[in-house]
């Protein structure tokens, strides 16, 4: 039996006639899809959206989350604290991973090939996304990871470093606030500096701001996302 999403995800359709690529939005730590479209929406002042782009955005799970005392919270993944310098929970990464590769082929199966799939998300959802993308799902058309980190070690640099061909990896777009103080600006450009060190292409942006975004920030992702998914 297939895994069942307790939440459904939230899909906007394009304004178009149809869509021809899809963008998956991964939210941060115990926000939910409809909770960050709704934060989109407020920084972009209007709805976010592309005439031929389905954007979506999945809910993770509830389950007991370490740094908030094992509270139950909506969560990627566990994790024994909010730092680089632990130990990555594999078994509940790949437990999230199990169900968004789910929701990927269902968009294949709609018509949408993975090279006009991007897969991105904001803190936590950022970190998620660069495990889905550089572990799983290497041939969709990108990545994006915004006040994100990966942890030291991570098993996203060690599947990176034993690719043959490292000009065939979806090229990553990043973004840190200088300002940071939960995931430290350091940790988000240590995470951009070991990714592109190993060959995976990429663009490092960074903003005044805390942890959050601005429509600067939606802006240039934006715009990089159209280049990668132009109409076709």
């Amino acid at each position: 039996m297939g895994s069942r999403w307790r939440v459904l995800p939230r899909i906007i359709s394009q304004s178009g006639l149809r869509n021809s690529a899809s963008v998956i939005w991964l939210h941060g730590s115990g926000d939910t899809g409809p909770g960050i479209l709704e934060w989109i929406n407020m920084v972009w002042k209007e709805e976010f959206k592309f005439p031929h782009i389905r954007l979506i955005f999945p809910s993770a799970d509830p389950v007991p989350y370490t740094p908030n005392n094992g509270q139950v919270s909506t969560v990627w993944f566990d994790r024994q604290k909010i730092s680089p310098f632990v130990p990555e929970n594999l078994s509940s990464i790949d437990a999230s991973a199990t169900k968004l590769n789910e929701l990927i082929q269902a968009e294949v199966d709609g018509g949408i090939p993975l090279s006009r799939i991007i897969i991105g998300g904001f803190s936590m959802g950022g970190a998620m996304a660069l495990h889905q993308v550089y572990r799983y799902q290497k041939q969709v058309a990108g990545c994006f990871a915004l006040s994100s980190f990966l942890n030291e070690g991570s098993l996203v640099y060690k599947e990176v470093e034993n690719i043959q061909n490292k000009s065939s990896l979806p090229p990553l777009f990043q973004c840190h606030g200088t300002r940071d103080e939960l995931v430290l600006f350091d940790w988000g450009t240590e995470t951009f500096k070991t990714l592109t060190n190993l060959g995976i292409s990429g663009e490092f942006q960074e903003f005044n701001i805390f942890h959050e975004f601005n429509k600067k920030e939606l802006t240039l992702l934006r715009e990089w996302i159209l280049t990668k998914l132009p109409p076709d």
